[in-house]
């Protein structure tokens, strides 16, 4: 079997919430480029059509649906309106995500609802209803949740972010135990420092400086370096790979005390 064979993903169709900036425009094209459907979420529509218009323009197939990952209603509606463009769901990419800056002290518990409820709990809930579609269809499928190396080790400033990456990991390896029968894997992704639209400034300027230096490859990861596990987590590459997380950090991780 060719590489690109094993990593073709013709016939199936793709979730990816987030879809509007980051990552996520990276994971949808990506996705669409590999064969996929792709159905994009996120609050900005105005994003989200041009990202369709992109991969439209590229030859793929895509639609955009304006929803918040927290509405459950909004969630339900994504996913019917994918089965009725493309038929059901069954590549998820769980992305949408926040993250704050204030020490555990000073939280107010408005912000930590915030980030626990869009990090976590969405989470929990896309996959699950995702989940259950495919099942109801008769048809297995991969979800990849999105963590971060924040969810092995921490840093001062994001206890909630923190503690929901870490929630995101353990839910994985639940979810992975308890599909597996029904032929859905779950897995994560943990990425380091990524270059992308949202960070490019502050990862340029000299307060990060240090966080380079950090990472053993001696670079900040770019978004073309997560095509490579994405596609494993969602083609038939990883078929047999459930309940993992793979961390792309450029080493970082290891290089820690005790890492």
């Amino acid at each position: 079997m060719t590489a690109a064979q094993i990593f073709d993903l013709h016939g199936n169709v793709a979730l990816v919430t987030g879809a509007s900036s980051g990552l996520s425009v990276r994971f949808a094209e990506v996705l669409s480029e590999n064969g996929a459907s792709v159905v994009l979420v996120a609050r900005r529509a105005d994003r989200l059509a041009a990202l369709q218009a992109r991969i439209e323009q590229s030859g793929g197939s895509a639609m955009a649906v304006e929803a918040d990952v927290c509405e459950r209603a909004a969630m339900r509606a994504a996913f019917d309106a994918a089965e009725r463009r493309f038929g059901t769901v069954t590549i998820l990419v769980n992305n949408a995500g926040v993250a704050h800056s204030a020490r555990a002290v000073e939280l107010a518990e408005e912000e930590w609802r915030r980030v626990l409820a869009t990090d976590l709990d969405a989470v929990f809930y896309w996959a699950q209803e995702a989940a259950r579609r495919m099942m109801a269809a008769g048809k297995g499928g991969a979800i990849v949740n999105i963590a971060s190396m924040f969810g092995f080790g921490v840093a001062k400033g994001i206890v909630a972010y923190a503690t929901a990456k870490a929630g995101v990991i353990q839910l994985t390896k639940a979810l992975a135990l308890e599909l597996a029968f029904k032929g859905i894997r779950v897995n994560a992704m943990a990425p380091g420092w990524i270059v992308t639209e949202l960070s490019r400034e502050y990862l340029a300027s000299e307060k990060a400086a240090a966080l380079k230096r950090a990472i053993p490859l001696g670079r900040f990861g770019e978004e073309r370096d997560l095509d490579g596990p994405l596609l494993l987590l969602v083609s038939d590459a990883g078929r047999f790979v459930t309940g993992a997380t793979i961390v792309a950090d450029g080493g970082q991780m290891v290089a820690l005390p005790g890492g």
